[in-house]
């Protein structure tokens, strides 16, 4: 999959999703192959959901070498492709896709292991035997909760709008682990160690109906929505006087990272582009 920098015509790359006008993924892969001295170019595709498949297809027939999935898409992407890697069956939802030359699609989740790594590395948030609680049951959930689950936290809740759904993916996720499923309704009044909020709310301006008795005051609140300004929930965290607050920048930069190395064949050094989108946010 990978190839050098030089003076042809750069390897063709790019963001499917509905929307994606606001993403950062073509400034932080452009930081990364200039890094890198890769020869590639990112691009934006804004698709709509029923004209994912078919653009999709199109795109690689077009010469694109791999594609990051973003919402509506990530569970459609996984079904399109020919090959899961274990993490992408897992979650059966997929965020990058990489082409090869024998024309097999590979479908791969680098979302889990980008929050893992920017909790644990950047943030130096601890996982293990920690009690964590993952607000929403879709796409971006299931992406993460196998890599969280193997750094063995002592427990792990999920809560949704709709408990049904919630406790559906609890269970798919039994074999690793004890995860509970629930609504937000249902959520105990006590204090989480880390609360994850994995729903699209932030994207909408809203915020999820849950108990403020589930911050306490060693909580650590990630929103994996990110944004110039404070998104609802790292409002709502730090009225109610969470630890620390974070939002999704670290995890956006740290999945590219693993987008790019199996795309390339390299892993970039992400510290730069950190501290270029620092600079970037605002408090919150």
């Amino acid at each position: 999959m990978s190839g050098a920098g030089g003076t042809g015509a750069p390897d063709q790359y790019g963001l499917v999703g509905h929307p994606v006008a606001h993403s950062w993924s073509p400034f932080i892969h452009g930081m990364f192959a200039r890094a890198t001295a890769q020869n590639l170019s990112y691009r934006l595709f804004d698709v709509a959901e029923r004209d994912f498949r078919r653009e999709t297809l199109e795109l690689f027939a077009g010469g694109i070498r791999g594609l990051n999935v973003t919402l509506p898409h990530k569970q459609a992407a996984a079904e399109l492709v020919n090959e899961l890697t274990p993490r992408a069956a897992r979650a059966q939802a997929v965020n990058t896709i990489a082409f090869f030359d024998d024309s097999t699609l590979l479908g791969e989740n680098t979302d889990g292991i980008g929050l893992v790594v920017d909790l644990e590395r950047n943030l130096g948030v601890e996982i293990a035997d920690r009690r964590v609680l993952i607000l929403g049951a879709g796409g971006a959930a299931r992406g993460v909760l196998g890599p969280l689950l193997e750094r063995e936290p002592r427990a792990m809740v999920i809560a949704n709008r709709t408990a049904a759904r919630a406790a559906e993916l609890a269970a798919e996720f039994a074999d690793l682990a004890q995860v509970i499923g629930l609504s937000f309704g249902d959520l105990p009044a006590t204090p989480f160690d880390l609360v994850i909020n994995a729903t699209s709310a932030s994207l909408k301006g809203e915020m999820p109906p849950i108990d403020p008795g589930v911050i306490g005051e060693h909580s650590v609140c990630y929103d994996m929505a990110y944004g110039r300004s404070p998104t609802p929930f790292t409002r709502w965290a730090r009225e109610r006087g969470a630890a620390r607050v974070f939002k999704g920048w670290g995890m956006l930069v740290e999945q590219a990272a693993e987008s790019f190395l199996l795309w390339r064949g390299i892993r970039p050094d992400t510290r730069p582009v950190l501290d270029a989108l620092s600079r970037e946010d605002s408090n919150g």
